[in-house]
């Protein structure tokens, strides 16, 4: 019996057990201060930076960024966050950064081409890694990222926080745990936002500020876009996953946390861009993909135009079961008993102002996950001081990250992956075991489990 049935009652008081603690805050206080440094200062690697200032006595000694002023508005806002008053080491290179190796933790927030090697580096200097989803732009990437976390006995917690998302965990309790929806049978997943896919601007000279050459990388080279720098480097297939590597990984992975499920049997995708047909970037504005897991398809859908089919949940999870209806975002939550036009249960997010009141004040953060990043900084921590695996660890965040770049590959391909786990590999296909991973540029060196 898993999840999709009725669990035990013993399954139901682990879980409950392992919901983020809001004294553990106040047990920090009583740690070792850990020496910080971030790779990546743009949005969201200042979002959890700042979320582990909050939460942690924390000394931020580095930072690194191949954009000038983005890692110099960074080093400004630290220092008036963090409590020495001090600015951080700022560097261009995060392996000059990393031979420090004067680091206890290691953020990791740079575009997805940029993960894998990063936080491979971090690993080898013997820092415990925060690195975000999706963790790789391929599944060899994955894999190898996965074997030096093991390799090196380091904690790596992925940016996949709808793990400790407060009124998602209560949803997992409260109604996936006590048996409220029956027997699941079905899960779809979906996003309807815009995702800035229909931008458009002409190709022009990188900015000044910017090292273009170091921020592509290992990718392919194009010439450089104002769509690329900042933020929306995700609209190219170059450098990221598009938008089921962005979007696809949160509800995906938060179906495999809440079900138990590991890794699909095999995955299906169609698509293809069919109305941002003049838009600059290159990922699908459209794309359906299917999940097998055994008795249990879970089913993506994302379009970047005309409305969601439910208003109140354009990026959300719904599950079906014989007993009832389970929607859930990271705006809220709702139980719809079979039959039933009303909620019977619902949860929000809180805003946490009282204690944080600086989120109100912060640029671009989303003050709904504030709250929720917070709990994942200190499940991180905590594994860190148990040296235990977070909730996010890297093996999960691999299996759902790989599971979304089988997505795409069935999509380019044609056809469905079905997907041998223990080998690591797709069953009977040569050419998709071809893309599993990419060729690197110039003298970049694609990591492997061989050769981290």
């Amino acid at each position: 019996m898993d999840r999709r049935q009725f669990l035990t009652t013993a399954a139901a008081v682990t879980a409950i057990s392992s919901l983020p603690q809001n004294t553990w805050a106040q047990d920090l206080l009583d740690i070792k201060p850990k020496r910080v440094g971030l790779v990546g200062c743009g949005w969201y690697g200042k979002c959890d930076l700042m979320r582990l200032i909050q939460v942690a006595p924390v000394e931020v000694v580095s930072i690194c960024d191949v954009d000038s002023q983005m890692r110099t508005g960074a080093a400004e806002l630290i220092a008036s966050r963090q409590k020495s008053g001090k600015q951080p080491r700022q560097f261009g290179d995060y392996r000059q950064m990393l031979a420090e190796k004067d680091l206890d933790i290691c953020l990791v927030g740079t575009p997805d081409h940029w993960h894998a090697l990063a936080m491979i580096e971090a690993c080898k200097s013997g820092a415990d890694v925060y690195v975000q989803k999706p963790i790789s732009v391929d599944i060899v990437e994955g894999q190898a990222m996965l074997a030096a976390a093991r390799k090196y006995d380091r904690v790596v917690q992925v940016g996949t926080q709808r793990r400790s998302t407060a009124h998602l965990i209560e949803a997992r309790d409260k109604v996936i745990d006590q048996g409220l929806l029956g027997t699941i049978g079905h899960a779809e997943i979906c996003c309807y936002y815009g995702m800035g896919r229909n931008r458009k601007a002409d190709n022009c000279p990188p900015p000044e500020y910017l090292d273009f050459e170091m921020w592509t990388g290992p990718a392919p080279k194009l010439p450089f876009n104002p769509v690329m720098h900042p933020r929306s480097w995700r609209m190219f297939q170059e450098f990221g996953n598009g938008i089921v590597g962005d979007m696809c990984i949160h509800m995906l992975d938060t179906v495999r946390w809440m079900l138990d499920l590991g890794w699909p049997n095999s995955v299906s995708s169609r698509g293809g861009t069919y109305v941002h047909t003049d838009a600059t970037g290159n990922v699908p504005d459209t794309q359906v993909a299917t999940f097998d897991f055994d008795d249990l398809d879970v089913v993506w859908t994302h379009r970047t135009y005309g409305d969601a089919p439910d208003r109140d949940y354009p990026w959300a999870i719904f599950l079906y079961g014989d007993k009832g209806t389970l929607k859930a975002s990271v705006n809220k939550y709702e139980f719809f008993p079979k039959g039933k036009k009303e909620a019977t249960l619902s949860g929000a997010p809180k805003t946490e102002w009282d204690k944080y009141p600086e989120d109100q004040h912060e640029k671009d953060l989303e003050q709904h996950v504030a709250a929720a990043n917070r709990a994942h900084q200190r499940d991180f921590l905590k594994a860190i001081e148990n040296r235990s695996r977070p909730v996010a660890d890297i093996e999960q965040g691999h299996i759902s990250t790989a599971s979304c770049i089988l997505a795409n590959l069935s999509l380019k391909l044609g056809r469905s992956l079905t997907w041998d786990a223990e080998a690591g590999h797709v069953e009977g296909d040569d050419e998709a075991n071809q893309l599993l991973a990419r060729e690197y540029r110039g003298d970049w060196v694609h990591p492997t489990v061989d050769n981290v």
